[in-house]
C-alpha cells in the first residue's frame, strides 16, 4: 500500500510538471523590458517569447505578434523552441507509460515487465527535466551575459520573464517526480506474480522387484518337461488308439 502511494506521489509530481511545462512554453514571458537609466518607458512594457512578442499597454491592452519566419529566428531561440517542445512530447510518454506500469492500473497486471514500464517512465520524467532545465539555464545565461555587455544599448536588455521561472519549477517537479518512481520500482515487483510453468506429468516408475523374500521358479530340464506333458485327445486319437477301449 505505501509503494502505491509513493509511485502515485511520483506520477503526479510528473504530471505537475508536464502542465508546467507546457504553461510555459506557451507564455511569451520569457525576456521582459528592464526598467533603469534615463529611458524608463512606464506605460508600455516589451516581452518576448518562443512564439510571440508582446507589447503591454498601461491600459491593460496587449498587442502580441507571432514569429513567422522560423528561419530568420536566432539560433538560441530555436534550440530553445525546440527544447522545450521535446521536453513537452517526453513528459507526455512518461505519463502513458507509467500510468501502465504502476500497481494501482490493471494494464498487465500479470506481467513481469509492468515495473520494467515504471521504471521507463520515470527516467523518461527525469530526460523531460533535463530538457526543460537546459533551456531555461541556457535563457537565464543569455540574459545575464546581455545585462553586463556594455556595447549592448540600454534599450535592448532584457530580464529574466516569468516563464522562466516557471520552466524552473517545471524542471524541479519533473525531475523529482523521475526519481521517486524509478527509486520506488527498484527491485522485483511485488505487484507480479512470479511465472507459472505447465506441469509435466511424469510416468510413475517401474515396480521394483525384490529377490530377497521371493523364491525362485523350479527349474526343470528339457527331457523332464517332454515327459511330464500329457497328452492331448487329438494326438492320441490320430496314434490309432481309442480312449473309449480302455474306459
Amino acid at each position: 500500500m505505501a509503494s502505491m502511494v509513493v509511485q502515485l506521489l511520483g506520477f503526479f509530481l510528473g504530471l505537475l510538471g508536464l502542465v508546467v511545462s507546457v504553461v510555459a512554453t506557451v507564455l511569451p514571458h520569457w525576456r521582459r523590458t528592464l526598467y533603469v537609466g534615463s529611458n524608463i518607458i512606464t506605460t508600455t512594457a516589451y516581452m518576448k517569447g518562443l512564439w510571440m512578442e508582446c507589447v503591454w499597454h498601461s491600459t491593460g491592452i496587449y498587442q502580441c505578434e507571432v514569429h513567422r519566419s522560423m528561419l530568420a529566428l536566432p539560433p538560441d531561440l530555436q534550440a530553445a523552441r525546440a527544447l522545450m517542445v521535446l521536453s513537452c512530447l517526453t513528459s507526455t510518454l512518461a505519463v502513458l507509460v507509467s500510468s501502465t506500469g504502476m500497481k494501482c492500473t490493471r494494464c498487465a497486471r500479470r506481467s513481469p515487465t509492468k515495473h520494467v514500464l515504471a521504471i521507463s517512465g520515470g527516467v523518461c520524467f527525469l530526460s523531460a527535466g533535463m530538457l526543460c532545465l537546459i533551456t531555461v539555464c541556457w535563457t537565464t545565461n543569455d540574459v545575464i551575459l546581455d545585462f553586463y555587455n556594455p556595447i549592448l544599448p540600454e534599450g535592448m536588455k532584457y530580464e529574466i520573464g516569468m516563464a522562466v521561472y516557471l520552466g524552473y519549477v517545471s524542471a524541479c517537479l519533473s525531475l523529482m517526480g523521475g526519481v521517486v518512481l524509478c527509486w520506488n520500482c527498484e527491485g522485483r515487483p511485488g505487484n507480479a506474480l512470479p511465472l507459472q510453468l505447465p506441469r509435466r506429468h511424469h510416468p510413475p516408475p517401474p515396480p521394483v522387484f525384490s529377490t530377497l523374500n521371493t523364491p525362485a521358479p523350479p527349474y526343470y530340464p528339457p527331457a523332464a518337461l517332454n515327459g511330464n506333458r500329457t497328452p492331448s485327445r487329438t494326438s492320441v486319437s490320430s496314434s490309432g488308439y481309442r480312449l473309449n477301449d480302455y474306459v
